[in-house]
């Protein structure tokens, strides 16, 4: 099974504007200019929710709709966009389509533009050939232009800003999810190896420990217009997402309705124009919503999701109250490639996975064994090595580092601590997606992030080679603006 591409007969229907000069703004005043702007990304019924590991089925209904959020940023001279979607994770090809069209219509490159998926599990997994179905390569071509649109709206929406962040800490609701295990809980993977050290989500019983550290900042980027309207604000937060949708329904999870109620707060009535709330996911790979050291808590459809988001948004709200905000904020963008290798199985894994595949006219679920004997023969496939996109923005003393993958929060933390900046956040699954990132360590431990799949397979050196990529950008970013300083 060779991984697919977007194919080149994407149908783009689309009005084409010219490209203006530098980095896509006309020139104006010295000065920060701002827009914001929702594009409905909500898929037909019937799209399959599959993902490489989940077996979801179609989508049957929808409790909310999805979006894709954006933001556009312009200081005069330089122009950031940023895109986050309500979707699960999205291919690179999808992402650098919706680029290509954003550079087309408004001359923004593609190293000015962040795209990220925020997680919700409640959504189509926009990856490339992960289904055959033609609903599934529709939406693929849909999402690419919605995004691009909603970008090119939010252009249109610029006008003078203000703009300021901070964070506040909310500890309730991220927990890490890999425990290490007593010796007699369960603990043999899908290959039939037994003896892990670590367990995903390993219920209440057999604990030890957690294995990793949580983040418990959530970031603001806040912007404000004309009189000191509320605009938009860009969070980030390092929880996985909340759940406790029912399996075929469509919905944003907690991003949404952080983004719906931050509005309601700071809205306060006005309609015109409209605010634009949006949470975007931080470094979560290891973390979700729920506390295996204590009981477990049922709850109603709904009503976990609910709680978070509507919770954080009360909390954003007040510490916004309190926050100053600036006209004058210096944009900045860097960008790198990186290679690095995929792990591929060896013979003795092939020979098990041609042994335990499915049956081609199987209808019945895959067990778990079968789910990933198909992901070994998929992997088999891949390049010996892919291109990974790293990107860095800089607005004034903060600094928002952007990552393809679902990044361990020991990850995020490291990177706050090591950054040139006053300020740091990291946006992952962004740009791109390929899989999981733990640091090295982990792959002794074990544990679901670190199996090979389609949703684990960079190389075990892959974190630390992120890391001091994305150290770099910042530090060229942080030494252009001393240069900058210095000359004036």
């Amino acid at each position: 099974m060779k991984p697919r591409f977007l194919l080149a007969t994407l149908s783009l229907s689309f009005c084409l504007c010219l490209p203006v000069p530098g980095n896509g703004q006309a020139p104006h005043e010295p000065g920060l200019r701002a827009g914001a702007a929702l594009a409905n990304i909500t898929p037909k019924l019937g799209v399959p929710l599959d993902g490489t590991i989940s077996q979801n089925g179609p989508a049957m209904d929808v409790h909310d709709e999805l979006h894709a959020r954006c933001l556009v940023l312009d200081d005069g001279s330089t122009r950031l966009a940023f895109a986050v979607v309500d979707s699960t994770v999205i291919s690179r090809e999808v992402i650098d389509q919706a680029k290509r069209l954003v550079e087309t219509r408004l001359g923004i490159p593609p190293s000015h533009v962040c795209i990220s998926a925020t997680h919700t599990h409640s959504s189509p997994r926009a990856m490339v050939g992960l289904s055959d179905e033609a609903s599934h390569r529709e939406y693929l071509d849909f999402l690419a232009i919605r995004i691009a649109d909603g970008i090119q709206v939010a252009a249109n929406q610029l006008e003078s800003a203000a703009m300021g962040w901070s964070s506040f800490e909310e500890p309730r609701f991220v927990h890490n999810r890999r425990w290490f295990v007593t010796e007699d809980a369960p603990r043999k993977n899908p290959f039939g190896a037994e003896g892990e050290s670590v367990v995903m989500n390993p219920g209440r019983n057999g604990l030890v420990k957690p294995a990793g550290p949580v983040d418990t900042e959530v970031y603001l980027l806040s912007v404000r217009g004309p009189a000191g309207a509320p605009r938009c604000v860009l969070s980030a937060y390092g929880l996985h997402y909340v759940g406790g949708i029912p399996r075929g329904t469509i919905s944003a999870d907690y991003y949404g309705v952080y983004a719906a109620h931050l509005g309601e707060l700071l809205q306060a009535g006005r309609q015109d124009p409209a605010f634009v709330g949006i949470m975007a996911n931080g470094t979560s790979g290891d973390i979700n919503a729920n506390d295996y050291s204590q009981p477990a808590e049922k709850a109603p459809a709904f009503e976990r999701m609910e709680m978070v988001g509507r919770s954080l948004a009360k909390k954003a709200a007040k510490t916004l109250d309190t926050l100053t905000h600036q006209e004058q904020i210096t944009l900045a963008a860097a960008a790198t490639e990186l290679e690095l290798a995929v792990r591929k199985p060896d013979e003795k894994r092939l020979a098990w996975a041609r042994e335990m595949q499915a049956p081609k006219n199987q209808t019945k679920t895959l067990s778990r064994g079968q789910v990933y004997a198909r992901e070994t023969l998929c992997l088999a496939d891949y390049p010996d090595t892919v291109r990974i996109p790293i990107q860095v923005f800089r607005l004034g003393d903060l600094a928002i580092a952007q990552i393809p993958c679902e990044v361990f929060a020991e990850t995020g933390l490291a990177i706050k601590e090591r950054s040139p900046f006053r300020d740091t956040f990291t946006i992952e699954l962004a740009n791109g997606y390929y899989g999981y990132l733990p640091a090295r360590r982990h792959f002794d431990l074990g544990g679901y992030e670190t199996w090979p799949a389609r949703s684990s397979f960079l190389e075990e050196q892959a974190e630390p080679k992120i890391v001091e990529a994305i150290l770099e950008l910042m530090h060229q970013l942080s030494l252009k603006e001393e240069n900058k300083a210095a000359a004036q």
